[in-house]
């Protein structure tokens, strides 16, 4: 079910009246969890948050989440547990176990058939069809990676012979609602009493009759012969455990150190710490690792480089909301001075997708996506669909919201279908004052853009490897052109390139050496703590070039492209 992204709807805080409804329904669904453990899960006075969302396939979804973390999910009014409950209230659900390399293919979408499941020497758990249940991993069985509802009783599944699909799964450990909240690992907690048939199973690893390629095992009915059933019931139960936090934070620091000392150099700053992760960092980490700040107790590369910072390490300034860059680094810090490359280092080698056709890493231009706000005057209207004043909403969110509304409330002319009847509330919002006594109805088109037009423009940027940032307003686009300065000489001015992510610096510096003219960066006189560069003559064509051929940012993006010189013949 959460296979592929959310399409988030809404998010507000939880009311009274709605958390005891949650506490009521969660206390009848799930009886076995104690008074304590219930106020535990949804607590009185903790904050609690209501998120509606749709998924892939188009269900309606309703995820309930406490801090970071999605706790609960509704479907079709009925609650199902996350893994993140799951990790706190293990033996909340009946709970079957399946081999490690399982996981990949349940958290791609898969269901768990029948002959994936470990069937211990106590007996599998009796469940009836339909029953909500846990699935573990062998080796760590105290730790749920998904949740299922049985297609078939207990009784069923041994009858089959252990054949056929045995759960649909709903949701998994590294599927995107796991990923909707701070991304933990499972806690590690080994059985007290092994099993023995997990003795028996280790005892074969090293034999290599009884090894198989699980990579090549679907976990469709049709496709499991009865050698690999049997071959998989001598599968080793080893489990490959990603690094913890605290070795992801000393990895961070250690190429954070050997970037500063080998790699940054005094005439690149100011440098965006985007461009400082993408193209130092990275290449400083030892081969077989990889970088990964949410894997670290930091989640954020701000909050790493605003603990530096308090080191006096660094000096990091915003330049936008989202975009930062390193002003200032000390040198002569004792970390820095002290700090040691290891021996035989080997660092990773760029793939060809990292690098651009000059050796350059490759820019990856950001994803702009247009959002609305919902405004005072256009509140009546979204108030049925659940949004408030200042909801922010995709274009396609407010066209099926608006759809809904006028066939609700019964709008469409029944003459003539491609036109919408104006009611009270309709034209209030949409009409002005001179238009209210002459207009009755509106077409489906001109309906909608009314109503996208007195919505409040916003937008959505994400940068690549980064957590997308809403920004009020369209958006500014790069903003080129060309100024007349004393004895008839011009100068090209490209304004808001931070707004992409790309280093103000960086592109200077490259026009500088294309064209061999002086390129100088100045404050930006109507931004704060925003720059514009500025290049002698007219160099459009050179900079579109830049822009659209290397670092292939879109046109859209752009605006003053138009002003390049007419090539002609020299005389």
């Amino acid at each position: 079910m959460f296979a592929r992204a959310l399409r988030v709807r809404g998010h507000t805080a939880i009311k009274g009246s709605e958390r005891r409804k949650l506490r009521a329904d969660v206390a009848a669904a799930f009886p076995s969890l104690s008074a304590e453990q219930l106020c535990e899960l949804v607590p009185h006075k903790e904050e609690l948050s209501v998120v509606k969302a749709y998924s892939h396939r188009g269900d309606a979804i309703t995820v309930y989440t406490r801090g970071r973390n999605p706790v609960l999910f509704e479907r079709e009014r009925a609650l199902y547990p996350t893994v993140y409950t799951l990790w706190s209230y293990p033996d909340l659900l009946p709970a079957f176990s399946t081999w490690p390399p399982v996981l990949q293919k349940l958290a791609g979408g898969a269901d768990l058939m029948l002959p994936g499941v470990l069937v211990p020497s106590r007996g599998l758990p009796q469940v009836q069809q339909g029953t909500l249940c846990a699935i573990t991993l062998v080796g760590n069985r105290y730790a749920p990676v998904a949740v299922g509802v049985a297609t078939m009783s207990t009784a069923e599944m041994l009858a089959a012979g252990m054949r056929g699909k045995g759960f649909t799964v709903l949701h998994t450990y590294m599927d995107h609602l796991w990923g909707f909240g701070d991304k933990a690992y499972p806690p590690t907690i080994a059985p007290l009493v092994a099993d023995p048939v997990e003795v028996e199973n280790t005892d074969q690893e090293d034999d290599p009759a009884t090894q198989v390629d699980v990579s090549s095992l679907s976990l469709q009915e049709g496709d499991v012969s009865s050698a690999v059933c049997i071959s998989l019931a001598f599968l080793a139960p080893s489990t490959v455990f990603p690094p913890s936090a605290e070795q992801m934070d000393e990895l961070f620091q250690q190429c954070f150190f050997h970037a500063l000392k080998c790699k940054v150099k005094k005439s690149e700053l100011p440098l965006l710490t985007s461009t400082f992760l993408r193209n130092h960092m990275f290449s400083c980490c030892p081969e077989g690792q990889q970088l990964d700040v949410k894997k670290s107790s930091y989640k954020k590369f701000s909050k790493f480089l605003q603990c530096m910072q308090q080191k006096d390490i660094l000096q990091v300034k915003e330049l936008n909301k989202g975009v930062e860059s390193i002003v200032g680094v000390d040198w002569k810090h004792p970390d820095i001075k002290s700090f040691v490359v290891p021996d035989g280092f080997s660092p990773v080698l760029d793939t060809p997708e990292s690098k651009g056709g000059d050796g350059e890493p490759l820019y990856h231009p950001p994803d702009i996506v247009p959002l609305y706000g919902v405004s005072v005057k256009m509140a009546p209207l979204f108030q049925e669909s659940g949004h408030k004043k200042g909801s922010i909403l995709s274009s396609s969110d407010v066209r099926s919201i608006v759809i809904d509304y006028v066939k609700t409330n019964e709008l469409v002319d029944e003459t003539n279908k491609n036109f919408v009847k104006i009611n009270p509330i309709l034209c209030d919002c949409l009409l002005d004052k001179a238009e209210q006594d002459s207009i009755s109805k509106l077409k489906w088109d001109d309906l909608l853009n009314r109503c996208l037009a007195q919505l409040q423009p916003f937008h959505q940027v994400t940068f690549f490897g980064h957590e997308p940032i809403v920004r009020k307003g369209k958006g500014c686009p790069i903003d080129i052109t060309i100024a007349q300065r004393s004895s008839n000489k011009k100068v090209t001015i490209i304004k808001n390139l931070e707004l992409y992510g790309l280093d103000p610096q960086s592109v200077a510096t490259t026009l500088q050496q294309r064209v061999q003219a002086s390129a100088t960066i100045s404050p930006l006189p109507e931004a704060k703590d925003r720059v514009q560069v500025q290049i002698q003559g007219n160099q459009i064509h050179h900079l579109a070039k830049l822009l659209l051929e290397e670092y292939r940012l879109p046109r859209k993006y752009m605006q003053g492209l138009e002003k390049a010189p007419k090539l002609g013949r020299k005389k």
